[in-house]
């Protein structure tokens, strides 16, 4: 695969210059790394999967620490919700791409770095020959297809997968797919239904867990490029932000684990959205599909004074910071409390995207509701395309 953008395309030579000697001295000046351990972070080739929430951190510290070749793939640009936790990324980088962003700051943060940037999405086509330009890969991403792809493709490869994960305010990190170590589906042999985990943006996660699960990923790959310290291979970190804690839980491999057991049966990439129950890359289409309203057919029903009764399933304090005024019933609570609904009046089920409230739509049609409808698009529709005064979030 030819990267879109190589920042130096000849391959660095592990020696160090007068002024590497000098920008990585309070490195060198540490017997576990030292001139060798410089060198060999220098020689390294690191493929990092995202530039968002872990990726900022982890880019950031690999390009400081010296690791000589530093890849990322991303295809998503930079959102305004972006800059709440994804730091390699500003508020004049809004509209850009993730991939340019990132490379202006890699680059000034480090003049030695050999950049190399993918603009496209992994996919079972392209990750095995990506993964065999490098010596690991650090899992950046936000969802299960992608998770799956990476450690099979890792383990194929015989590459480490450096792995963290995060949501709301908890965190996990290890490294798996070594030799003689677990891989992710030794721990995780089955991903969630679809739609169970909600998404950052229908969860929320606090700003600096990224920051403090990638850099925990930096870590981790330091240290396995420098062979010192004790790996997170067949440990998983367990991070909670709010009590600031961490636990561990000791790992196994599974000597029948379909990726990396004894008698392995995975031999090839698969279609990861089909083995996590997804289709289109869309999580809500994994549900069945429920009858739908536009922002501007309600407005006109709204504007008409008809007889229809507008319900948001969002949670309380998402209801504080933007609403339609309509009846507050948080998803999980809606089948304890379907009494306060009227089956036979005209109701038109909102969240923030549409996701939350098309379960509700199908939760409400099984338990007999007939003329309930879907707002398309969310209260982020209407902002857009109604009420542009309204807070977005």
């Amino acid at each position: 695969m030819t990267p879109v953008a190589e920042a130096n395309p000849t391959a660095p030579s592990s020696t160090l210059s007068n002024d590497e000697i000098l920008r990585y001295a309070r490195h060198l000046i540490l017997p576990e790394v030292g001139m060798e351990g410089q060198q060999k972070l220098k020689a390294a080739r690191v493929l990092c999967i995202g530039a968002g929430g872990l990726g900022s951190p982890l880019a950031l510290y690999l390009a400081a620490a010296g690791v000589g070749t530093l890849g990322i793939v991303d295809f998503d640009i930079v959102d305004v919700t972006n800059l709440q936790r994804q730091i390699l990324h500003t508020t004049d980088d809004v509209g850009r791409r993730k991939l340019d962003s990132a490379a202006d700051k890699l680059k000034a943060l480090n003049p030695f770095l050999n950049l190399k940037t993918y603009e496209t999405r992994l996919t079972s086509e392209n990750a095995l020959e990506l993964f065999r330009e490098f010596d690991m890969v650090a899992d950046g991403t936000d969802n299960f297809p992608t998770r799956y792809l990476v450690n099979d493709a890792c383990v194929l490869t015989g590459k480490p997968n450096i792995y963290g994960s995060i949501f709301r305010f908890e965190g996990q990190a290890s490294v798996f797919a070594t030799e003689g170590g677990p891989c992710y589906r030794c721990l995780y042999p089955e991903p969630p239904p679809p739609g169970l985990v909600p998404s950052c943006a229908e969860g929320g996660v606090l700003g600096i867990l990224p920051g403090l699960v990638g850099v925990i990923q930096a870590t981790e790959v330091i240290k396995l490029i420098l062979g010192q310290g004790d790996s997170l291979i067949g440990r998983l970190l367990l991070v909670d932000a709010l009590g600031m804690k961490f636990r561990e839980l000791k790992l196994r491999k599974n000597p029948e684990c379909p990726a990396c057991g004894t008698n392995s049966t995975i031999k090839q990439l698969i279609d990861y959205n089909e083995f996590c129950g997804i289709r289109g890359q869309e999580s809500a289409a994994a549900m069945p599909s429920v009858p739908e309203i536009t922002v501007e057919e309600l407005k006109r029903k709204l504007d008409a004074n008809e007889h229809v009764l507008v319900l948001d399933v969002r949670e309380p304090h998402e209801y504080q910071i933007c609403n339609l005024g309509g009846h507050l019933i948080p998803l999980g609570d809606l089948p304890k409390r379907l009494s306060e609904l009227e089956p036979g009046r005209e109701t038109v089920v909102h969240c923030r995207s549409g996701v939350r409230s098309a379960k509700a739509v199908f939760q409400l049609q099984r338990a007999g509701f007939s003329n309930v409808t879907n707002l398309q698009g969310g209260i982020l529709a209407w902002a857009d395309r109604i009420d542009p005064t309204m807070p977005k979030y």
